[in-house]
């Protein structure tokens, strides 16, 4: 499939999800492009033909011709010609209660760690949560498990490469033709390696850059797209991105520089897109957790912080893991490592929030105290 035609099927998605919405929230629209699908023509509630080279605003206003003006009469099945099926999904989102309730939303690096606990808690909360994670494998995964104990169709892993324009692309689509669009977008995939910049290989700064950075951007990028599409059918309905950014975000690194620079470069970009999008009624906004102690880019027994920091001496008379963590929790006011819960607060606060963008958010235990 063309790129061309898959943005139009995204433009097409995301109109449909306020369009053809019974409720005061946008819908839950599926896309089918199948055989099987095509072949179904004839069958479905309403047929039509859309200008696929015009622009979003023009595709936008024929849908809006063609539809029928009372609620009772909009039709479940929209077959698209020279497209496919677009189709209600309005089951899955019937019964559904809590603060997120009917949302779709991406979470990137989200097979483990703070993503995986934000992705689990959101579809808590009533959401539709798309895991998205270079490790596809583990994404799958943990929505299918997440699907067993919440139920069909609330959850789906997808491979992503945040670095590369083309796999973000990719996953965009297919959040579309899964869900019909995206409300949060939570970029949260983030690397680090800890080393001297006198030392530091170029390979691995470009690499933490890269996805910390890059991916951020072309994340934003990506999705913005189709939130923008959301709100010309809806303006009165805003999307929100919220980069999980870190503590080292707001305060240099010894030893960490390549990380807290990217991290540093991610509020830059979190202060540029809310001036830019909030045209679009999109939020934008940053989480700068404190050290999350307990997850594996602290934790793992090889390439875990605790282990890099032991062995290039950057916790004076440590000797043990353990006197590393020790001297990282008497940092915090609090007395403890960040835990995903801090984070999940701050995430419903920044959606619930319509009065904030372009911040960023300390979850620190006090240990950075903005003035």
């Amino acid at each position: 499939m063309s790129q061309d035609k898959r943005e139009v099927i995204n433009i097409v998605g995301a109109a449909l999800r306020g369009l053809t919405s019974p409720v005061k929230q946008l819908g839950i629209l599926s896309f089918d492009d199948s055989k099987q699908a095509l072949a179904a023509k004839g069958q479905a509630d309403l047929e039509l033909t859309l200008p696929l080279k015009a622009s979003a605003e023009e595709i936008i206003s024929a849908l809006k011709e063609k539809l029928p003006k009372k609620t009772h009469l909009i039709p479940k099945s929209i077959f698209v010609e020279n497209l496919g099926l677009f189709r209600r999904e309005d089951k899955l989102v019937s019964g559904l209660t809590g603060r997120v309730a009917g949302k779709i939303c991406v979470v990137t690096g989200a097979a483990q760690g703070f993503g995986l606990a934000i992705a689990q808690d959101l579809i808590k909360q009533g959401a539709f949560v798309v895991l998205a994670d270079i490790n596809d494998r583990e994404a799958i995964s943990q929505a299918n498990a997440l699907c067993e104990q919440f139920g069909k169709g609330r959850a789906i892993g997808l491979a992503i490469d945040v670095a590369n324009a083309r796999s973000v692309s990719q996953a965009a689509h297919q959040v579309v033709r899964k869900f019909g669009g995206v409300d949060v977008l939570i970029p949260n995939a983030g690397v680090g390696k800890a080393e001297s910049v006198k030392t530091q290989p170029e390979k691995d700064f470009d690499f933490i850059n890269s996805i910390n950075y890059k991916g951020y951007f072309l994340c934003v990028q990506y999705f913005a797209r189709i939130m923008a599409v959301q709100h010309l059918v809806r303006p009165e309905m805003y999307s929100d991105i919220i980069q999980i950014n870190s503590k080292s975000g707001l305060a240099g690194s010894n030893r960490y520089a390549a990380y807290a620079g990217s991290k540093f470069g991610g509020i830059g970009l979190t202060q540029s897109f809310a001036l830019e999008l909030i045209e679009d009624g999109i939020k934008v906004n940053a989480i700068c957790p404190g050290n999350f102690l307990d997850g594996p880019l602290w934790s793992d027994p090889e390439k875990g912080l605790f282990v890099q920091f032991l062995r290039m001496g950057k916790v004076p008379g440590a000797k043990t893991i353990d006197d590393v963590r020790k001297a990282y929790e008497a940092k915090v006011p609090m007395g403890r490592g960040c835990k995903p819960a801090d984070v999940v607060k701050a995430i419903y606060y920044l959606i619930e929030q319509e009065y904030e963008t372009g911040q960023a958010l300390p979850v620190t235990g006090g240990q950075i105290m903005l003035s």
